[in-house]
């Protein structure tokens, strides 16, 4: 193993992001955000062709897309592939505890991935998207959507600055991702026929910074860096970082709004 792929693995703590996803699960899922993008991917999946048989949903939660897939005519199998344990006691139908970064399937398996908000959080997206690929029966479908590289970014600010301020340094919080200018490249690189990206942005107006950070812990969205600084914010850092929150992105109706960067990622596998 070369360095790059250890530097690459040690990105994220693979046990803290199942941890965070079950304490999701045990507390009742902030599930709004991964609704509205299943969504969206299910309306572009309308557009893509005829139907697919074997379909697998890749970070399933809950498995409440699997049954939107499954409801779907043509429709044979839906397996849910899910990190957590927790979330996979509460799904329905045939359920396999796999994490992204290691697609537990054979070649030329399914005629559909469908992915909803979970492949940023692979350290090796490329991988990631290899194995996938390699999944898909010859003329399938990857549909994936995942956030990206503006995801936060009123948050990233205020962190950035208040740490900054208050404990003369930064440590990372939020997590990297791709812009839409390498998705289609990067599924090209994977060996996707017909590549696309494209991306939506939806915003959510929170009454402050806090309640934004307890969202995010309801999404299992908390950070989950492997370089992260354990142990929460210092309080004074907090108070800081939510004062800068209010005053630079402040609603005019009130509240401050989060940014949430989609990117939706298309591509089939080579027919045989």
């Amino acid at each position: 193993m070369s360095d790059t792929d250890r530097a690459q693995i040690a990105l994220f703590d693979r046990a803290a992001w199942r941890a965070h996803r079950d304490r999701a699960a045990r507390v009742g899922a902030v599930d709004f955000l991964h609704v509205e993008t299943a969504d969206r991917l299910l309306d572009r999946l309308d557009f893509l062709g005829p139907m697919f048989p074997a379909v697998l949903d890749l970070g399933a939660r809950d498995g409440a897309l699997a049954a939107r897939l499954a409801a779907r005519p043509g429709t044979e199998c839906v397996v849910g592939a899910e990190p957590s344990l927790t979330f996979l006691s509460r799904a329905a139908g045939r359920r396999v505890a796999a994490d992204p970064e290691y697609v537990p399937f054979r070649d030329a398996s399914f005629d559909l991935i469908a992915s909803v908000l979970a492949l940023h959080w692979t350290a090796d997206l490329p991988g990631a998207l290899v194995q996938l690929r390699r999944a898909l029966k010859p003329g399938g479908l990857l549909l994936a959507a995942m956030f990206g590289g503006q995801t936060l970014v009123e948050l990233r600010t205020a962190l950035f600055e208040a740490e900054l301020a208050e404990e003369g340094g930064v440590s990372p919080r939020v997590s990297p991702a791709i812009e839409l200018s390498d998705a289609a490249g990067l599924l090209q690189r994977a060996g996707f026929a017909m590549p696309v990206g494209d991306a939506e942005t939806i915003t959510v107006a929170y009454p402050d910074l806090l309640a934004l950070m307890r969202d995010l812990r309801g999404m299992g969205e908390t950070n989950a860096l492997a370089q992260r600084r354990r142990g929460g914010l210092r309080r004074a850092t907090l108070a800081r970082a939510a004062s800068i929150y209010a005053e630079r992105f402040a609603e005019p109706q009130g509240g401050v709004r989060a940014t949430f960067d989609v990117l939706f990622l298309t591509g089939r596998a080579s027919p045989a």
